[in-house]
């Protein structure tokens, strides 16, 4: 079956078009929608309404149906975005999320393996990223940030290869340079993310310090 897709604002901006049409099996939900889409468009923070009605994940689609993504409206604040991935992290990929009419500054860090075959994370991963994403607002209302992302690798991370991304915008390069560096900093001191050194078969547990309590 047919449904229509909806973008607005942002995601409308970024896709280059206003709708789609997507091909989904039926008897499909919204989230099977959004799967769909997922190499397309990145519906995180999105609202979703269909045939103009708020809409949660497990609603089923009918043929013809129309499917809105509805993200943050105006008014709302700077936008902040972290993620764990077992797949190889995408700077471009991030620097796309905090760019902003208002920026005129985008700065990024990425912290590679060196030295060692591969590093392997172990993260406890909810924990983790309620962390990330306190370390990124605050870093935003500190900073006045247009916006600011955080990425980690888990799992093993071969020579070379990223294990952590940050980004932030910001209207003026100081306040962008302190804000990325203020995020990796914290994100190395308060997040439960543990490493292992990999050098052919030997594996080597890198000792860190005791983490530091986030202040609220």
């Amino acid at each position: 079956m047919q449904v229509s897709v909806r973008l607005f604002a942002g995601l409308r901006e970024r896709f280059g078009s206003d709708s789609l049409q997507l091909e989904l099996a039926d008897g499909a939900s919204v989230a099977d929608a959004l799967a769909a889409l997922s190499g397309q468009i990145d519906a995180s923070g999105c609202l979703l309404a269909v045939n103009r009605e708020y809409a949660d994940d497990d609603l089923v689609l009918a043929a013809g149906d129309e499917l809105a993504l509805i993200p943050p409206v105006s008014g709302g604040g700077a936008q902040a975005h972290v993620a764990l991935s077992d797949s190889p992290l995408s700077l471009d990929a991030l620097l796309e999320r905090v760019r902003d009419p208002r920026a005129g500054a985008v700065v990024s860090f990425s912290g590679v393996t060196r030295e060692v075959d591969s590093l392997d994370y172990e993260v406890y991963a909810e924990m983790a990223l309620e962390q990330m994403a306190r370390i990124v607002d605050a870093a935003i209302e500190r900073h006045g940030l247009c916006a600011a992302a955080a990425e980690h690798r888990v799992g093993t991370v071969p020579l070379s290869e990223a294990s952590v991304i940050v980004a932030a915008s910001a209207p003026h390069r100081g306040e962008a340079f302190a804000g990325a560096r203020e995020i990796i900093d914290e994100l190395k001191a308060c997040a439960p993310i543990w490493k292992v050194e990999v050098e052919g078969q030997e594996r080597r547990r890198v000792e860190g310090e005791k983490p530091k309590r986030l202040q609220d």
